[in-house]
Parts: C-alpha cells; structure tokens; sequence
C-alpha cells in the first residue's frame, strides 16, 4: 500500500518514469496505478491524439516498441497502456533494447497480472533501472478488515468490524471483488455513516447470523445448539457457503489456538501480533484455548484434513458436503 502512494505520489509530482511495469497475483493495485496515470497525466485534450491503450493478445512487442519510439503529436508526452500484457511472455524479453534506452517522451505501462517477469532476465533488469517495477502481491486475509476500513475512511465512511470480516470470510481477499461491492454499499449508506451488519446482509446477500464467522465463534464457545443451526443453514444455502472455504478457515483457527497455546506471553497484543488478528478478537482466542486444549486441538485439525479429502470426492463420492460437515461438528464438539 506505501508503495502504490508514493508511485501515486511521484507522478502527481511530476517526477514519472518511462517504464511501469505493473505486475502479480493482486490486480486491485495494478489497475489502481495503471488507472491513475490513464486519467491524470495527460490533458483532456491531448488523450485523443496521445493516449493509447492496446491489449497484450492483440499487439506484439515490436509494434508496442514501434508506437513507443514515435514522438507525441500535440503535448510534451505520449502515455501507451498495455493490458493484459501477461499475454505477451513468451516475447516479453524483446523488450530488453527498448528498456535499456526508452523513449524519454514516451510513458510505457505493462499491466502484467496474476504473473511475474523472471527478475533473473534481462528484461526485467533494465526496467528496473529505466523505470519503475511493482510487484503486487496478494494481501494476507487478516490484513484486509484494515484495508477495508482504510478504503471507507477516505469516502468518509465507517465500517463495523463484524461488517468487515463478513465482507473477507464470503470474498476472501480478492480486492477488487471487495472493491466493487463497497462500492454497491456506498451507493445506498448514508455519507459518515457506519456500514453495518445488517447493510452488508440486506445489500451483499450475506447473512449476518449465519456465516463462517459465526460457525467460528459458536464452535469457539462450544455452542452446539448454534453451530447446528448454522450448519443446517450452510447445507441449505451450498452455493453461496463452500464446504472447501469453512474447512480452510476452521483450519487456520485451529492452527492459530494451538499457536495461542504454545505462547509464553498471552497479553493481548502479544496474542494479537503473533496470532496476525486485530486485538478485539483476542477474547475469542483465549474462550476457545479453555474449550479445545492442544491434544485435542491435534485430533481436530487431523478431522478437518479428513473431511478436506472426503470433501473433494475421494473414498466418499456419495456423500454430501452438508453431511461431511454434520459429521466433523460432532467430531469436533464431542
């Protein structure tokens, strides 16, 4: 994120690079970047005759060049944006020559998504040296409740952290799909109001009773009366709840109690920062270590890595997930 502002920041200052290559797993960023110096570098009025967005599939890396080494026509720069320039690795290297002595008047951006150059080429190398290399990587799931509350704030909203954590366990941390239904909720909340639970089910289609989140806590509490009713409803509702997504996030709660049980120091910020969760759920932890000592813990993530398997059709091709899922609560719970 530090590193997107000051890119940001660079160019509102003027101080822009010949060469972006905009790379990796999150497109979010990427599109970000690429987005900002489409709409912001050149005038209105020079954008018809020197502003060019190619796709990787539709041109090649001697015509890109070819465009590249021509001069603008009406300002003092030309910008050219190749999305969906993954498409171009198998000839990306051609590119060396051009990066190694770019056009100065020219601003040449890759959008290069869900892939990474070889930092070992030369390609990449005289980018790097010319112009600017991003690399954005994907954000860690507990990261992204804060990047959602950050995001808000600079629209002059709020979120509830419930709201927030409903919004990562039903997208996880694909940003962009996050992005765009924040972007929904904007639409109908009020200005400096707090997104709510409640907006987040009525708007999203997310229940605010019964979601992984919940499953998580009632199974923290030993809660089999809850656990019950929102597996009942998870079977009901497949499609929207994936037995393969509550397996991964049971999973790393498991994994992070026994973490919690191994700790030397159980303050809050020390359980905080070596568990990766924000400490307003650090009360969750310490309420499920008192339920699931380590022994136990042990067999459940060894339940959790059998329904895994069963879940993907191997020695259980006629049982349905809700009933895995019946079967690993009882496991767990008993």
């Amino acid at each position: 994120m530090d590193e997107v502002l000051k890119i940001v920041s660079d160019i509102q200052k003027g101080e822009i690079k010949p060469i972006y290559l905009l790379m990796g797993e999150e497109s979010y960023f990427i599109d970000k970047i690429s987005d900002f110096i489409e709409d912001t570098v050149l005038q209105e009025s020079e954008k018809a005759f020197d502003q060019m967005v190619f796709y990787g599939q539709d041109i090649s890396v001697s015509e890109i060049i070819d465009y590249a080494k021509r001069y603008p026509m009406i300002g003092e720069k030309q910008v050219i944006i190749i999305k969906e320039a993954q498409d171009l690795i198998r000839t990306f290297e051609n590119l060396t020559n051009y990066a190694e002595n770019p056009q100065p008047t020219t601003i040449l951006v890759f959008c290069y998504k869900y892939k990474t150059v070889d930092k070992r080429k030369k390609v990449y190398k005289a980018i790097q040296k010319s112009g600017v290399v991003f690399e954005s990587k994907k954000m860690y799931d507990n990261k992204v409740p804060e990047w959602i509350k950050a995001i808000l704030q600079q629209k002059s909203y709020k979120i509830d952290t419930k709201a927030a954590l409903m919004l990562v366990d039903f997208l996880g941390n694909d940003l962009s799909k996050i992005s765009k239904e924040l972007e929904k909720l904007m639409v109908v909340v009020p200005v400096n109001s707090t997104i709510s639970p409640k907006d987040i089910e009525d708007n999203i289609g997310i229940s605010k009773d019964f979601n992984n989140f919940e499953l998580r806590k009632a199974i923290g509490d030993k809660d089999i009366l809850r656990v019950n009713r929102i597996i009942n409803y998870f079977g009901q509702n497949q499609k929207a709840n994936p037995i393969v997504v509550t397996l991964s996030l049971l999973n790393s709660y498991f994994t992070q109690l026994l973490i919690y049980h191994s700790l030397k120091d159980k303050s809050s910020n020390a359980v905080a920062r070596s568990l990766g969760v924000s400490p307003f759920f650090v009360k969750d932890y310490i309420d499920g270590a008192k339920n699931y000592p380590m022994r136990k813990i042990s067999q459940i993530i060894s339940f959790l890595r059998e329904a895994d398997v069963k879940s993907k059709g191997v020695g259980a091709n006629s049982v349905p997930a809700s009933d895995i899922l019946k079967e690993l609560m009882f496991k767990i719970l008993h």
